[in-house]
């Protein structure tokens, strides 16, 4: 579609957009006849729908009007609007679950309560509260006490009992009373409180509860021969069992209910194998072998062609259901599913933990087990690009073009950061994927694109300490931390202490903490501080440093990182407060000078393609064909 009414002799407002994962940037430039660029001003909106489909068009629309807007232009100035060739990308994650724990006939209460009562480690057999008036001198007894009970009424007929003979050796509330019974009772005991399900518990079976000091954690119950020696099991069951004391390992407090018929099962999960397709050859690779053995055969087959993954496993479920969103998306968009143009043209393996249930917990216990994390990136054709750019003229009455290849563009906005010329890499930092560009000093451009990014980032942070919340993890990963030592002062991840003029809120105090330019942040965590950095500085590593690597050496000449001279890292990854550091010290042995890019001398590692599109455009229009 034409741009009527725009003298060809007068400059023109050209409009740069670029459809990320996560983000759509734009760059409004006024491209003179001779093809000099004045550039006016960059946005950037999130983005709608899944990249490279006509979802798109509401975001693209939002960002070039709020830049126009930011520059005090209107949309009907608009000549063209160049748009990426944005492919579109789903990434998905499999999880290689060896093993799942089930206890059948057996319970454990593993978990940590604000304030267990008393300490020590006591053994006896499991009565209700109601019933212990009843209950006959001798053995040791655990009382079980609903929610229903007052502080003051559990303390008054523990104490009848104890006064009569029976022996109460621990208690197990409902409530969140344990120090409240302890300091009641004649002969205090260790208490376990805050177990919602506490009429799950069986009566009537062996029963060990442990009660740690303050500032220590079991030792007995999360130690498989404590459990032996506990329950004087044999070492089959001692083996069976050892699951438990993995999931109670750094609890405060326990219980472990045995039943007499109780035993362990495991159940064996079929993770599957990768058939991978590439380079005239196919090859399989069990998820089993790990991430090492995967990327070590993705190696071999480059270029990919396809990845399918055996049916009726962890690993074929998760690519099917990649292959089935893309082709819904598309459908949706334009009721032209193509199943068979999807191809899964990489996939990036990490070795990771996964938070296991383990069965017959009353506190949601779990057990990490090894896993390998899969990312899958799916590429398909230009042809929705399309129709987003025909949405976008029709809506704005301007021409709008598909402008030229993601990395070619990328690296044309990344040569206007100061200091930087040709021949030079890029990074492109983003949410699903990692792209590599290299343009020589004679202008050849080559790039490729790799699966894994921010979002794989996010999971691993979120699966490996096991939050169960993707916008605790997000936080994670991009604010540092911090540990609140007092209502005046905290310790950050440094060993630096910073004081504060006003308490801090109740809520954040003793806590682990992320901090956001509007303050800390708890992260809901049984870990220390130390523990969560080193996952989130692993998280980054196993995904933006190996990318890093193997999408360089992808593009370097001849493979060798050593021919490379400069990189500049782009993207909203590049923002990060600590991932250009990790890229930088990976490179630094082969001589590489790395840094994040600052596009346009302003806009820092945004809106490299948005400008590259520009440029190119000025180019072309200075350079007419022909």
């Amino acid at each position: 579609m034409g741009a009527p009414g725009h003298d060809p002799s007068s400059a023109r407002l050209v409009v740069g957009v670029d459809i990320g994962n996560s983000t759509t940037e734009a760059c409004l430039a006024s491209l003179a006849p001779d093809g000099s660029v004045t550039y006016l001003g960059a946005d950037l909106t999130r983005t709608t729908g899944v990249k490279g489909t006509p979802d798109n068009t509401a975001g693209a629309l939002r960002v070039v009007r709020d830049v126009l807007a930011r520059a005090g232009r209107r949309p009907e100035e608009v000549h063209t609007v160049l748009l990426n060739e944005a492919t579109p990308v789903i990434s998905g994650l499999a999880m290689e679950t060896i093993t799942e724990t089930i206890i059948t006939e057996s319970t454990m209460i593993g978990h940590n309560p604000t304030t267990p009562g008393g300490q020590g480690l006591a053994v006896g057999t499991t009565v209700a509260i109601a019933d212990l008036a009843g209950h006959p001198p001798g053995e040791p007894v655990v009382c079980v006490v609903p929610v229903e009970w007052d502080f003051d009424d559990v303390a008054r007929v523990v104490n009848a009992a104890v006064a009569r003979g029976v022996a109460v050796v621990a208690a197990v509330l409902a409530g969140d009373d344990a120090v409240l019974v302890t300091n009641r009772l004649d002969f205090p005991v260790p208490v376990v409180d805050e177990v919602r399900a506490v009429e799950k518990v069986p009566l009537g079976m062996l029963a060990a509860v442990e009660v740690a000091a303050p500032g220590r954690t079991i030792r007995t119950l999360s130690d498989s021969y404590g459990l032996a020696s506990v329950f004087g099991l044999d070492p089959d069951q001692t083996r069976a069992v050892s699951p438990v004391a993995r999931a109670l390992t750094g609890n405060r407090s326990a219980v472990v209910v045995r039943t007499p018929s109780g035993d362990v099962t495991d159940r064996r999960i079929p993770v599957g194998e990768l058939v991978l397709r590439g380079a005239g050859r196919e090859l399989r690779v069990d998820v089993d072998a790990g991430a090492e053995a995967i990327m070590a055969t993705v190696a071999r087959l480059q270029p990919l062609d396809d990845v399918h993954g055996e049916p009726g496993t962890h690993v074929g479920g998760m690519l099917a259901q990649v292959r089935d969103t893309m082709t819904d998306v598309l459908h949706d968009a334009d009721g032209s599913a193509e199943p068979a143009a999807i191809a899964i043209r990489d996939v990036l393996a990490v070795d990771t933990f996964v938070p296991a249930e383990v069965r017959g917990g009353l506190a949601g216990e779990v057990a990490l087990e090894n896993a390998v994390a899969l990312a899958a990136m799916v590429r398909t054709s230009r042809s929705r690009m399309q129709l987003v750019a025909d949405q976008v003229s029709a809506a704005l009455g301007a021409r709008a073009e598909i402008g030229g290849v993601e990395g070619e563009m990328a690296v044309g906005g990344a040569l206007t950061t100061p200091g930087v010329d040709r021949p030079v890499a890029v990074l492109d930092l983003g949410g699903g994927s990692t792209d590599a560009a290299l343009m020589t000093r004679d202008g050849v451009c080559t790039a490729v694109h790799v699966a894994g990014a921010g979002e794989l980032v996010t999971k691993l942070i979120d699966s490996e300490l096991a939050l169960g919340d993707r916008e605790v993890a997000e936080g994670v990963k991009w604010h540092p931390l911090a540990k609140v030592e007092s209502f005046f002062h905290l310790r950050h991840e440094d060993g630096t202490v910073q004081f504060f003029d006003h308490p801090f809120p109740p809520q954040v105090f003793a806590r682990v903490v992320v901090m956001t330019p509007d303050g800390p942040v708890p992260v809901d965590t049984r870990h220390g501080l130390d523990h969560v950095r080193r996952v989130r500085r692993a998280a980054k590593s196993r995904v933006f440093v190996v990318n890093a690597v193997r999408a360089l050496r992808q593009v370097a000449p001849g493979g060798d990182l050593r021919a490379l001279d400069f990189v500049v890292l782009l993207g909203g990854s590049a923002l990060d407060f600590e991932i250009p550091e990790l890229i930088a010290d990976e490179l630094a042995p082969y001589g590489i000078v790395c840094g994040t890019g600052n596009v346009l001398g302003t806009q820092g590692p945004r809106t490299a393609v948005a400008s590259g599109l520009v440029r190119s455009h000025a180019a072309a229009m200075s350079c007419p064909a022909g």
